[in-house]
């Protein structure tokens, strides 16, 4: 039977809030399996993970967490950072870790990642399901590395993340911190465990054929015209208005999006910058996005409210409880970053609404830049301003 428990703490010494979260996380279990960890940015994360290695010798993975993380009790953040664990206690669920720092072929990495994770769990299986954490680049190339081990094995996670987009951000495997890799956690189980993967925006008329793009991320043209002007064009502003880091709070609650080849999910695209130098390939008001577009797809304007964005986190626990054929131990929240941003002030609306639709259940909730999962029959894929909520049955 799955238990779990969560832990945190605020404490200004950065091995005390490892401690401190471990003492909370892992109190009255023997037999700890994983402890998903997600810290500040301001902390030094080498140090938390000497506290709660001071406390737990079980497996840690996670990543710092823009801006704070939620938990039972509330929003937790401070100006001297944070850390927060939610740890399992399963005496028949098998879970192996590994991760690897960045190289120069990101899909070799991943394929390197998933035979080490599987030889970590002491099987020659795939598993039944799998976490993953990325740097906010190559988070794709990871993917498909990874499945050309296991195959098509559900993926649930998120890209690390920092307080203000500076690549300050950490991956956190075991006793290894770095920046720029991926770190996985496949779970060996018979519990049930389903991921709800959504943006929760709705479609507008607003509808382009992408013609160019560069290096993936790069968004150049959309019908012919500079990427910039055209959304700009769509949401009614002037393109010189989202020059720069402009462009991402603007396009928080007017993102764009692309949909899966079955039509069953809208994965979004969040444009991050407004370019405004060309270059000899590229025009001027290009838009560089948080994850890859292909050139001959379709994309979408998408629209929400704040309002939305706020009611949307209870909406998908609630709906991610009802998808459950055995009663959830533990909840793994990822929630975008960018639209934590957006609600601003209103987060502690989001705690009421996540602790209502929880039940009592344990869950953790972190702020990345990226988001991955799935959609009923969709492939495994990663997107931005996105929740990928999963939960853990009890059996």
């Amino acid at each position: 039977m799955l238990r779990s428990k969560v832990g945190y703490s605020t404490n200004p010494d950065s091995f005390i809030v490892g401690a401190e979260s471990a003492q909370m996380s892992t109190k009255d279990f023997s037999n700890v399996k994983l402890n998903f960890l997600f810290t500040s940015v301001k902390n030094d994360a080498k140090k938390v993970v000497k506290g709660i290695q001071s406390i737990t010798s079980s497996p840690i993975i996670g990543c710092t967490s823009s801006g704070g993380i939620i938990v039972p009790d509330g929003y937790i953040n401070s100006s001297n950072g944070f850390g927060g664990i939610l740890s399992f206690n399963d005496p028949g669920m098998t879970i192996g870790v590994a991760c690897h720092e960045a190289g120069r072929d990101a899909r070799t990495i991943g394929r390197k990642v998933a035979i080490e994770a599987v030889e970590n769990a002491k099987t020659t299986r795939a598993p039944a399901y799998f976490y993953m954490i990325a740097s906010p680049k190559e988070e794709e190339e990871y993917l498909m590395g990874i499945q050309d081990v296991i195959g098509r094995v559900p993926v649930f996670g998120g890209s690390a993340a920092d307080d203000t987009v500076e690549g300050n951000w950490k991956i956190i495997c075991n006793d290894k911190v770095f920046s720029d890799g991926v770190a996985v956690a496949f779970f060996y189980t018979d519990n049930e465990i389903i991921t709800s993967f959504t943006g929760s925006y709705k479609e507008t008329e607003n509808i382009g054929l992408i013609t160019d793009v560069k290096d993936n991320r790069t968004l150049v043209n959309i019908d012919g015209v500079s990427a910039l002007k055209k959304y700009a064009h769509w949401i009614n502003v002037s393109p010189n208005s989202l020059k720069g880091l402009n462009l991402l709070k603007a396009s928080i609650i007017k993102p764009l999006g692309i949909k899966d080849p079955l039509g069953n999910l809208t994965i979004i695209r969040h444009p991050m910058f407004g370019n405004d130098q060309g270059t000899r390939t590229t025009s001027d008001d290009t838009i560089t996005l948080g994850n890859k577009v292909v050139k001959g797809t379709a994309i979408i304007q998408l629209t929400s409210t704040i309002d939305e964005l706020v009611t949307s986190t209870g909406n998908t626990l609630k709906n991610l409880r009802k998808q459950m054929y055995t009663p959830p131990a533990a909840y793994i929240l990822i929630h975008c970053g960018g639209r934590r941003l957006g609600i601003g002030s209103r987060i502690n609306e989001v705690h009421r609404q996540l602790l209502k639709e929880s039940k009592g259940v344990p869950f953790i909730t972190a702020f990345t830049f990226g988001q991955y999962g799935y959609h009923e029959h969709s492939s495994n894929i990663c997107g931005g301003l996105m929740l990928s909520f999963t939960s853990f049955g009890r059996n």
